[in-house]
This record gives C-alpha cells, sequence and structure tokens, in this order.
C-alpha cells in the first residue's frame, strides 16, 4: 500500500499543471544598471529613483501609455470645461481655482489615510525654495488652499497654468510634519527624512507595493501595500537588484538570475537589446518604445576654453552624430536638435542646426584662435591646450563605447579629450547635482509630456550651495528672454500660442549652446514571455505606476 500511495504521489507531480513552472510566479526580479543615491519623491531629479518609486508612490495624476493626463490619487481630474478648474482674480492678477478630490478610499502603508492634510503639508515644504524639490514651482503657483474636507481641497494659483491639473506625489504629514517641524527649515528636514534614513519606515508609501528592504548599492525589496484599494498586485514580492555594468547585467538576464530589465535608461544599453533580440528571438519579449528621453552633453560654461560659444559650435561640427546612431543603433535613435522630441506637440524643426563639418569645425576654432600643435592638438597663443575632460555614467558599455567614438572624432578636429567616468550614484548625486564636472557630461533628461522646461533651463533652477541645489539646471542656462518665454508657456492656455513660444525657445537653445544634443532615445525593454499588463509609456510617467496590473501568466 505504501509503494502504490509514494507511486500515486509521484505520478500527480509529473502532470504537467503541477510542475512549478506551470504555476505563477509569486516573485519577479528585475536588473538596473544604476541605484538611486536617495528616496526622497521630490529631490534629486534621477531616472532610477523615480523607476523604483514608481512602484510605491502615486502621483495625484499622470500621462497614461496613451498620453492622456488621467488620476491616479484624485477621484476626478479638474478641468475648465468640467468645472473643477476656474480662472479667478488672485491678489488683482490672472489667476486659478483649482479644486482637487482625492480618492476617499487612499491609505497609506500603515494605514492611516491620505487626505487633503497631506496635500497642505508637501505644499508647505515644495513652496520654500529651500526645500530642495526638483519640481517645486507647481508648489510654488499656489497662493492658498481651501480645505474643504478630508478628501477636498481649493487650490489658488497666483497665476494661469497650462499644466494646472497636472499634479506631483504627495508626503505622509502623519509621518513627515513632525519631522519638519523639529528640523525647523526645509534644508534641515531634507537631512532628517526619513525616506533617506529609514526608508522601510510603515506608511511612507501609497502605491501598490512598499520598500520591505533598502540595501543601498544593492537591492531594494517590495511587497505589496496592505492597505492599497486598488486591484491587488500581481506577485508577492519584486527585488529591483543593481548589477552596474551592463554586460555583466544582459550576462544575469541570460542565465536567469534576473527575470528581466529595466527598460526606461536604466538597463540594458539598446545595442545589447538588438544583438539578443537577433541571438534570443524567442526567449523573451523584446520592446523598442520611442521616449521622451533625450541623451545629451552638458558643458561646463565657466571653462574659459567652453565659454566662446565658436568652440561650442566646433564641438557639435566635429561630431559625426547619424553615423554614430546609424551604426551604434540600426538607425532606431535618431539625432537631436534641441531638448525637444518630434514626438512632442510643441516640436518644431526650425532651428539652428549643427551637421558633421569637419573643416567647418577646424575654421571655427581657427576664428577663436585656436590652431594645430605638433602633435595635432590645437593650442591658442599661450601655448594652451584644446583639451576638455569628458564624464558619463561607469560600467554602462554603451555610453562608454559612444564616448570613444566621440573622443576619435574630436581628435581628428584637433580636440583632445580625457575621459572620467564615475559610478551613477556619484555621477547623478555629486557631479551633475553640484555641478562638479569641468568640461564635458553625458547623461539624459527624462520629460514628461508637455513638461516645462522650468527645472532644466530657468535661471532660478541653477543649483548652488546657497539653494540647497535645488533643481536641475546643471548647464547654468541663464537667459532672460528665456525666463520670460518659460513663464509664458507656463501660463499660456492656447496651443498655437504656446506652440510659437516653445519655438523660440529651442531657437535660443540652438543659438546658445550650452549643451551638444545627441539623440533622441527609444528605450529598449527585455520582459520575460509570461509577464503581462506590462505597457511602457514612453514619457516621465512610466509604466511602474500601473505595476498592480503586472501578472505572471504562468
Amino acid at each position: 500500500m505504501k509503494i502504490r500511495a509514494t507511486l500515486a504521489a509521484l505520478a500527480l507531480m509529473a502532470l504537467p499543471w503541477m510542475t512549478p513552472q506551470a504555476q505563477a510566479k509569486d516573485d519577479l526580479v528585475i536588473g538596473v544598471a544604476q541605484f538611486p543615491s536617495s528616496l526622497h519623491p521630490d529631490v534629486d531629479a534621477e531616472v532610477v529613483k523615480q523607476y523604483v518609486l514608481g512602484f510605491v508612490t502615486r502621483p495625484i495624476t499622470a500621462y497614461d501609455k496613451d498620453w492622456k493626463n488621467s488620476c491616479l490619487l484624485c477621484a476626478q481630474l479638474p478641468t475648465l470645461e468640467n468645472g473643477l478648474a476656474k480662472l479667478e482674480t488672485v491678489d488683482g492678477k490672472p489667476g486659478m481655482a483649482v479644486t482637487i478630490k482625492l480618492r476617499p478610499d487612499l491609505k497609506w502603508s500603515d494605514g492611516h489615510a491620505l487626505t487633503t492634510d497631506d496635500l497642505v503639508f508637501t505644499w508647505k515644504i515644495g513652496k520654500d525654495p529651500a526645500s530642495g524639490f526638483t519640481n517645486g514651482h507647481p508648489w510654488g503657483e499656489i497662493k492658498s488652499i481651501d480645505v474643504l474636507n478630508a478628501s477636498t481641497a481649493v487650490l489658488h494659483l497666483d497665476a494661469v497654468s497650462y499644466r494646472y491639473n497636472t499634479w506631483d506625489t504627495l508626503l505622509p504629514a502623519h509621518i513627515e510634519g513632525p519631522i519638519y517641524d523639529k528640523a525647523g527649515n526645509a534644508a534641515e528636514y531634507l537631512k532628517q527624512t526619513l525616506y533617506n534614513r529609514a526608508p522601510t519606515t510603515p506608511g511612507l508609501y501609497n502605491g501598490p507595493f512598499m520598500i520591505t528592504t533598502y540595501q543601498s548599492g544593492v537591492q531594494v525589496v517590495l511587497e505589496p501595500n496592505p492597505s492599497w484599494p486598488g486591484p491587488k498586485p500581481g506577485f508577492k514580492r519584486i527585488v529591483i537588484k543593481l548589477i552596474e555594468n551592463t554586460a555583466a547585467l544582459q550576462a544575469n538576464l541570460l542565465s536567469g538570475d534576473v527575470d528581466m530589465v529595466a527598460g526606461e535608461g536604466v538597463g540594458l544599453t539598446i545595442d545589447q537589446v538588438i544583438k539578443l533580440r537577433d541571438q534570443y528571438p524567442d526567449k523573451f519579449t523584446y520592446i523598442f518604445r520611442p521616449s521622451l528621453t533625450y541623451e545629451h552633453i552638458d558643458l561646463k560654461i565657466e571653462n574659459p576654453i567652453l565659454a566662446d560659444v565658436r568652440v561650442r559650435k566646433a564641438l557639435l561640427h566635429a561630431m559625426d552624430r547619424q553615423t554614430l546612431v546609424t551604426k551604434l543603433f540600426s538607425g532606431m535613435q535618431p539625432v537631436a536638435t534641441s531638448w525637444v522630441n518630434p514626438l512632442d506637440p510643441n516640436y518644431t524643426k526650425d532651428v539652428p542646426t549643427y551637421a558633421f563639418d569637419r573643416a567647418k569645425a577646424k575654421a571655427l576654432l581657427a576664428e577663436a584662435g585656436w590652431t594645430p600643435g605638433k602633435d595635432g592638438i590645437c593650442v591658442n597663443k599661450d601655448g594652451t591646450r584644446l583639451s576638455l575632460e569628458y564624464g558619463t555614467t561607469a560600467g554602462n558599455r554603451l555610453r562608454e563605447l559612444e564616448q570613444q567614438v566621440l573622443q576619435d572624432q574630436l581628435k581628428a578636429a584637433c580636440i583632445e579629450i580625457s575621459v572620467k567616468n564615475e559610478p551613477p550614484r556619484t555621477f547623478f548625486g555629486e557631479t551633475i547635482k553640484k555641478r562638479l564636472y569641468s568640461g564635458l557630461a553625458m547623461y539624459a533628461w527624462s520629460s514628461g509630456v508637455g513638461e516645462s522646461p522650468r527645472r532644466t533651463l530657468h535661471s532660478s533652477q541653477i543649483p548652488t550651495q546657497a539653494n540647497n541645489y535645488t533643481g536641475s539646471n546643471a548647464i547654468a542656462f541663464n537667459d532672460a528672454r528665456m525666463d520670460v518665454l518659460i513663464g509664458q508657456a507656463e501660463t499660456e492656455l492656447d496651443p498655437a500660442k504656446q506652440k510659437a513660444i516653445w519655438a523660440e525657445m529651442q531657437k535660443i537653445y540652438a543659438d546658445k549652446l550650452y549643451v551638444l544634443p545627441l539623440f533622441y532615445r527609444a528605450d529598449p525593454h527585455v520582459v520575460p514571455k509570461w509577464l503581462t499588463g506590462y505597457t511602457p509609456t514612453g514619457h516621465g510617467d512610466m509604466s511602474m505606476l500601473w505595476a498592480e496590473n503586472w501578472k505572471s501568466a504562468q
């Protein structure tokens, strides 16, 4: 009898529908090539931080996969048409009244209700210029808030805003409020926030997942938020695992140590994914989503060499960007002309462009006083070499390959380039944030649909010690006309007038050339065949904002 029972049990174990491979997976391991320098939702504009927080926090509104604005924390999107947004006069100037109706069933991950208290608290910090908020301008536009009840508040804006119904994440007042009050000011608060000191604290998150384990520079472990009112997440555990070297990341993917790689610019490079698709066409699902991510090279304008616009133009004329994108990306990533993507309705092609022309590059350098020395590298009349330092994220094989190609092209135009790469956390958390680079810095911007360039191009957003390194204007772009145009763009509701304003902004950007545009990225996604509900968006509101829909089809 025992022998028969054992055989019967073995037979059941052998049935296909009982094998582990046929069972739904409870965990998902995601490989990333970068790690966030902090976890506070409103400080330090890093794509990888947005990626991690996308699983655990929700903004009030977000643009979906169809690029339409939608409610995530709100019950109804405020518009002029439905009356939840109205034009009004604030202190004698044109303003707006925007009614935010939060969903009444929302809770933080410790079970505490998410209410208008959290909205008021976030505004209290965000409007402070010393807060370090990378996107503080929306909160700074709010003159006052009328709280009607726990789920409804009227925001009184001191200006007309074209993004009046686009609102960011909220902070938990019941947890962060006492810390802020004890700190006494926004700058000190950022040193004490639990998002950085104790990121596994229950109650910091309001999304479908919460962070239960955080190992700095190693991994982040996510588990379902028991207080989440939406659809039940499809995984009991998501592990976001750091593998900085993209070649090693690919090896881990092929071996099965990670199930997928992040696709929003913090995973594998596009050339790797193209080769993977060619070698293993049936092993994964491959998605190449055109995106609003813009790869570029910042120039340190205080560098005496780069202070001359003729040198900046020569740099771009010396770069054969079309050959670069054709050979490295199979032409899937078009050459950029400015930060505005052709997919954006405010894009214009009527801007100065700088096609590859080595002779013109050399002529511009000669005009600026640079002539080839004995070793072929240009020198000026004082004997100073035309030598520049060029940095990016170490371990990103594709960026390092781009560097090599551009380094050779620039050398052919008598420009010497020395490479200085750093780990992503250092590069973004220190070098870019504090403008510590001396010459060239290559990385990407990821934009939201129709997002104002205030963060990256307005003079008020130049990071300095005095403003606690607020903003992302790491190029120190400082142009009075651009500042005016940004303000006009943010207050203009007429699409045709908007487009004209944006066209002038793009022209100024191309004329001054504080940045060398490289290309617009198509984000490569490599996901397991059994993963369903995964829908890349191609813009700053990433797919993780709908991660509760990710399921295992096994």
